[in-house]
């Protein structure tokens, strides 16, 4: 544990406890960089009908948008629950050094969320999982790839 990480996680948890009192989902996220609050984010799932708007997610935009980097590097994530997968996966993407969290996916469980069942399902081999998932190999399948290989200008992430 940081000097300053229950101070953030605590900001994270007023966030997410203020989002439902405003009709929102229980969910908050801070992102801190050299100490400094970078951005926050809150569940906005039902407000903007848009089931990928979550606290970490949100967070995750906003921070991109205030450091002009897709790149994370040398953040904290400070979550009022253990990211769902789709948020895991985001982090990753954005290359966030550490996460801090509260709840826990089990928690977030018996509160009516899917968070457990998502994380069993992204172990199961793409036939087990209970939404129907198809494989379809066309002649161009694969081709993007390697045009995104055969640049020399790409920019990695």
């Amino acid at each position: 544990m940081e000097r300053n990480d229950l101070y953030f996680l605590s900001e994270a948890e007023k966030l997410a406890c203020e989002n439902v009192r405003a009709g929102g989902g229980p969910f908050g996220a801070v992102i801190v960089k050299a100490g400094k609050v970078i951005s926050t984010g809150v569940n906005l799932v039902i407000d903007t009908y848009d089931p990928s708007a979550h606290a970490e997610i949100e967070a995750i935009r906003a921070a991109g948008q205030v450091l002009k980097n897709h790149d994370l590097s040398g953040c904290v994530l400070y979550s009022s629950c253990e990211p769902c997968p789709m948020c895991l996966g985001a982090i990753y993407w954005a290359h966030i050094d550490r996460v801090v969290y509260g709840s826990t996916r089990k928690d977030a469980g018996k509160a009516g969320f899917m968070d457990e069942t998502l994380y069993t399902e992204m172990g199961l081999d793409p036939a087990e999982r209970k939404i129907r998932f198809e494989r379809i190999e066309l002649p161009q399948t694969g081709e993007a790839f390697k045009l995104w290989m055969s640049k020399s200008d790409r920019k990695e992430y």
